[in-house]
């Protein structure tokens, strides 16, 4: 059995792609043997192939929500796989909008499913993908894995979901969202806490290398968590390690690590990654 580790697959928030930088949202999780996929951002497929998983296995997707940056290769993931040998059912668990987004994943690519189908004897994609959309609460309990949902703030998104994974390693991801409080009681003495982060000295720059103007900056200062309000929640939350993902800026040379860390310990004294794509983290067992 594969042991239980978190890996960053994709780690930069927003959707743009620059020379050797980072890719766009992506992680891939395992918990008592099962891998687990949340958000699919750009890269996310050879990331993940390049990180150990066999697509043949994979079985279960989480969308957090449908911004471009989680959800832009969802649908080159499932085919990846399909095309790859996929033969069981595949769940892709996301929030409302999900089923419409994968059928307009199908339709634009109905020739080439259809010949693959005809020419290639393949079990035809429809059959082998499931669409569960998703509110707050309980999403799914296998057994093993129970997996829940908080509703959390991210204008003007209203369908954005913290997830929470409790296996033998508990593991919670924020989604996008400005600072929460009830996150905090969400991500509760979990053994990990992957929660998105800005640093605001970063943002000028990104907006002026952006098309978005004005109108960005302000999307920005009321949709995220700065590094500081990423660690209130994991101190209030008491959870065991602080991992930063959806990084903005992520791909700013003028800034680091150690400008993360440095904005993270003013409320976060505990176990701590800035997460880079390809990064992995073992996860304890209870």
């Amino acid at each position: 059995m594969e042991p239980d580790r978190l890996i960053l697959l994709g780690t930069k928030g927003g959707p743009a792609v620059r020379p050797g930088g980072p890719m766009p949202t992506a992680s891939l999780l395992w918990l008592d043997g099962q891998p687990i996929i949340v958000d699919c951002g750009l890269g996310v497929t050879r990331s993940a192939v390049n990180a150990g998983l066999d697509l043949r296995e994979l079985s279960l997707i989480f969308i957090t929500h449908l911004h471009s940056d989680h959800v832009l290769e969802l649908g080159g993931l499932v085919h990846t796989a399909w095309t790859t040998g996929l033969k069981e059912r595949l769940r892709i668990y996301g929030p409302a909008g999900t089923r419409a987004l994968w059928d307009g994943f199908l339709a634009s690519l109905a020739f080439d499913c259809d010949i693959r189908v005809r020419d290639e004897g393949r079990i035809p994609l429809s059959n082998l993908v499931e669409v569960i959309e998703y509110g707050p609460g309980l999403v799914l309990d296998m057994g093993g894995i129970c997996v829940n949902a908080l509703r959390v703030e991210h204008p003007p998104v209203t369908d954005c979901f913290a997830l929470r994974f409790d296996a033998a390693a508990s593991v919670v991801f924020s989604a996008d969202t400005r600072f929460f409080p009830p996150l905090a009681d969400f991500a509760q003495g979990a053994d990990v806490l992957v929660h998105e982060a800005l640093l605001p000295a970063g943002v000028d720059a990104l907006v002026a290398r952006s098309n978005g103007g004005e109108k960005l900056r302000q999307h920005i200062n009321a949709s995220h968590s700065t590094a500081a309000e990423a660690g209130l929640i994991a101190h209030k939350a008491r959870v065991g390690r602080l991992v930063l993902h959806h990084l903005v800026p992520a791909d700013d040379p003028a800034f680091g690590p150690a400008d993360w860390t440095e904005a993270v310990r003013e409320t976060w004294q505990g176990a701590l990654d800035i997460g880079h794509d390809g990064m992995m983290i073992p996860l304890r067992q209870r």
